[in-house]
């Protein structure tokens, strides 16, 4: 059996997979808030603790890098090795891979129902695969092809420099730089990086921030979900919410641009994580591919890219599955 998780900074996904059956359904799934444990190993071990199946091995994506089979959580305190979890569950073989190394594993299996179509394009048989994945950060990745089939790499260019390109990104730029010392991409493109738009934009009176909005996100732990939900609430509008959502899409298609021309994805760009199917509304307004495009001489090149959004919330569990039954007899 084969234990497959998708470790995340807000909540972690653990599954078991037959490789006898050779089946990508799990037998059994469960989902745990990562904040309300110490570390990795006490939630799968309390969640072996309920089965009697004998794992043997594991394929786990962690959001954070990993590095010489070491990895930590880029928003927890959790860290954690190969060697490790192998000897504390008594496994032949682990794999500890980066959380968005997972999800494009998943990508080239992944079925129309799973996708949301922002451009069409022109796909490139083995042509390169991005993904870029706003979740709780910013998470990157890539894929190619050697022949017969894709294989994933890491990277992380989520915490590379956030690049402005307009005088209102500019001005946010400079605003998160007197606050940080340095804004990386993930700082203003994922979900911790919506209030520090919101932020902006109230401080800089671009829109009055709304009494019962204030009230509603001072009682809340994360602020995100409420923002995002009154920006696509049509009965009672948030000019606020609704420029801060105008402001992220817009960073997030100037940042999938600058990642498709750097990895030259004509075999498409996936945007993955939690954020992008909770704001498809925004994504389908044009402003998304309107950023995406803004790369001058090489707009051409960029409009014959595929850009899809992915639907499957389990994309990043299913390719940690893939990873480690496509390795098992390695």
């Amino acid at each position: 059996m084969l234990l497959a998780g998708d470790i995340g900074g807000t909540k972690v996904n653990l599954a078991v997979f037959s490789a006898e059956k050779c089946s990508i359904v799990p037998l059994t799934e469960m989902t745990y808030r990562s904040t309300d444990y110490p570390n990795l190993e006490t939630i799968i071990s309390e969640y072996l603790y309920q089965f009697d199946f004998k794992v043997t091995q594991a394929s786990l994506g962690v959001a954070g890098p990993v590095v010489e089979d070491q990895a930590s959580i880029t928003n927890l305190s959790w860290s954690m090795t190969v060697d490790s979890l192998r000897d504390t569950f008594d496994l032949t073989r682990v794999h500890l891979l980066n959380d968005l190394v997972a999800m494009a594993a998943a990508v080239p299996r992944l079925e129309e129902k799973d996708l949301h179509t922002l451009n069409p394009g022109k796909p490139v048989h083995g042509g390169t695969i991005a993904v870029i994945a706003p979740g709780t950060g910013l998470g990157e990745a890539y894929l190619t092809w050697d022949g017969s089939r894709y294989f994933p790499y890491a990277s992380e260019g989520g915490h590379s420099d956030f690049a402005p390109t307009n005088r209102l990104a500019l001005k946010l730029h400079q605003y998160l730089l007197d606050r940080f010392g340095h804004v990386s991409c993930e700082r203003v493109c994922s979900g911790n990086g919506i209030p520090n738009i919101y932020a902006f934009l109230r401080d800089e009176k671009y829109a009055e921030e709304p009494d019962w909005l204030a009230e509603q996100l001072a009682r809340a732990k994360d602020p995100t979900p409420i923002i995002a939900k009154a920006a696509l609430d049509k009965k009672r509008s948030c000019k606020l919410c609704s420029l801060t959502m105008d402001t992220f899409v817009s960073i997030l298609g100037a940042e999938s641009g600058n990642m498709a021309l750097k990895v030259l994805s004509s075999g498409g760009v996936y945007l993955g994580g939690g954020i992008p199917p909770r704001i498809l509304p925004y994504l389908d307004s044009g402003i998304f591919m309107q950023a995406f495009l803004h790369k001058g001489r090489l707009a051409s090149v960029l409009r014959k890219m595929p850009v899809h959004v992915i639907l499957n919330r389990k994309a990043a569990l299913l390719g940690a599955a893939y990873y480690g039954l496509d390795r098992w007899q390695d």
